[in-house]
């Protein structure tokens, strides 16, 4: 299920850049005229894909994120892009196109810092907008075509790839929606498909829950905006999970593992900006989550 858009952003978009041997971009943003030059880019190939975009406003964030930045309650990265799009300057101009990067000195702003705790994969995006009255059909267009025919241009490419000091293999448009397909593929890839249930109430269906108890994985709820893990005790992970085991050295690197995955789901949680309570619950009941 796409994304709902409550406020006036009639499409959500990212630039996804995949980067040569993971190595990471020298710059942390676009300089402000990379970033007008890079929107402009962008809106040019939008509008071979789909003409209506040209008469959209476009603002693009000319800082690169982990996609877990952009995927995250609320969609912060996108919501910073409109509010400095309705800020900008022109409005009684027309179609806008507005690229955002660091000032003349080089500092980044504090709306394009990227977490630096989540530095180093080998996805890097670039947020932008569409709004407008022609937004929500181009938006819709888009969201049937980017996915397969989003390839950016050889000169935009170009142009991020020198303004970020970056060696790329890739640089494409995705949806909002779409970039959520992939990092769910990603997820279920290694193995976490029951903290993505989680993941993904959390961002499309914000007050909904959602129950994950299927052992061996962690016994966790989302709900009003958290998620709720279970501390469990060794006697409590014995029975919910290994209840005829006898062999001490292998319950207890058992415990350990599941530890160990505890801590992975409240990691990557976290890094979504999803709050994470541990809760003790001394039978292992669900019930201790509610």
């Amino acid at each position: 299920m796409p994304p709902t858009a409550p406020d006036a952003a009639g499409f959500r978009g990212v630039i996804a850049l995949e980067l040569r041997d993971g190595a990471p971009p020298a710059q942390a943003a676009l300089d402000a005229a990379g970033a007008g030059d890079v929107a402009e880019r962008l809106g040019r190939d939008l509008a071979k894909l789909v003409p209506e975009v040209a008469a959209c406003e476009l603002a693009l964030l000319g800082a690169h994120f982990d996609p877990a930045e952009a995927l995250r309650p609320g969609w912060p990265l996108h919501r910073r892009a409109l509010e400095l799009l309705q800020r900008a300057p022109g409005r009684a101009q027309g179609a806008r196109i507005v690229g955002f990067g660091a000032d003349a000195q080089g500092a980044v702003p504090l709306p394009l810092q990227a977490d630096p705790a989540l530095a180093g994969g080998v996805l890097r995006v670039l947020p932008f907008v569409l709004r407008g009255e022609a937004a929500e059909g181009a938006g819709a267009a888009l969201e049937a075509l980017l996915l397969d025919r989003g390839m950016a241009a050889a000169d935009t490419a170009l142009a991020l790839q020198d303004g970020l000091g970056a060696t790329l293999e890739h640089a494409r448009y995705l949806s909002l929606h779409d970039l959520l397909a992939i990092m769910a593929m990603q997820y279920r890839n290694v193995g976490l498909d029951g903290l993505w249930s989680l993941l993904e109430t959390a961002l499309l269906d914000p007050a909904g829950t959602c129950l994950l108890d299927a052992p061996p994985e962690p016994l966790a709820r989302y709900a009003d905006g958290e998620v709720r893990i279970a501390l469990l005790d060794p006697a409590a992970w014995r029975r919910r999970n290994l209840p005829d085991e006898t062999d001490g050295a292998r319950l207890e690197r058992g415990f350990a593992l599941f530890q160990a995955r505890q801590r992975q789901y409240a990691a990557v949680l976290g890094a979504h900006a999803i709050d994470v309570n541990f809760v003790h619950c001394g039978d292992g009941d669900s019930a201790c989550l509610h």
